[in-house]
């Protein structure tokens, strides 16, 4: 509740002093008018030769110089009292500030607690190592399996390749023996229409395939 109040009870204490400062003021600036109409009778009574009156006067001019002199006194004294709790209210911002950055820190403090924050990272390192070990082993998986599978393809291209250029070539040798429709072939046309089983053997090692 102090912290709450304390700035307003410091600006009504400025205002109050502000006041008492220019009341100050008004009661010189009369004193010192007086002062001047004491000074001229003072003056008016010497040359009458009235020495009574001037001892008089005199020494209410002293009293009133003397009153003059506390005006002086009391108004550094509330300029004094005016700075310091000018001062005072900017202590307590000061304070107040570095109490709520100590609430902060505190309340920081409490939720970055090293420990949690030093298990949380190795936690995070921990399964971070998991995750790309587990990411690894499905890649190479993949990797194996596409492999095997381009292998297989490959192996199947070359199968089909060698059947093919065989094809072709029984395709050519057949091309030139004799269709049924024309009637049963004779000796010699079967003999040079048909391409024998040594003859696919020589192809086929010259193919490279055993």
């Amino acid at each position: 509740a102090i912290d709450i109040f304390f700035p307003d009870i410091i600006k009504e204490q400025n205002r109050e002093l502000r006041g008492t400062q220019r009341a100050i003021s008004r009661d010189r600036a009369a004193l010192e008018k007086q002062e001047k109409q004491l000074e001229l009778e003072i003056k008016k009574m010497a040359k009458t030769g009235n020495k009574e009156a001037c001892k008089v006067l005199a020494k209410q001019l002293v009293q009133l110089r003397k009153q003059k002199n506390r005006t002086y006194a009391v108004s550094s004294k509330v300029t004094s009292m005016s700075t310091q709790t000018k001062v005072m209210n900017s202590q307590m911002k000061m304070a107040g500030a570095m109490s709520a950055t100590a609430k902060t820190m505190q309340a920081v403090n409490k939720k970055m607690d090293p420990q949690k924050t030093l298990q949380t990272m190795q936690n995070f390192q921990k399964e971070n190592m998991k995750m790309e070990m587990t990411e690894e082993m499905i890649n190479d998986t993949l990797d194996d399996i596409f492999d095997a599978s381009d292998e297989e393809e490959e192996s199947q291209d070359i199968v089909n390749q060698v059947l093919d250029e065989i094809g072709i070539e029984i395709s050519g040798k057949m091309a030139k023996a004799p269709s049924a429709a024309r009637g049963l072939p004779s000796a010699s046309a079967s003999t040079t229409g048909t391409i024998s089983d040594e003859e696919i053997e020589r192809q086929l090692k010259a193919l490279g395939v055993d």
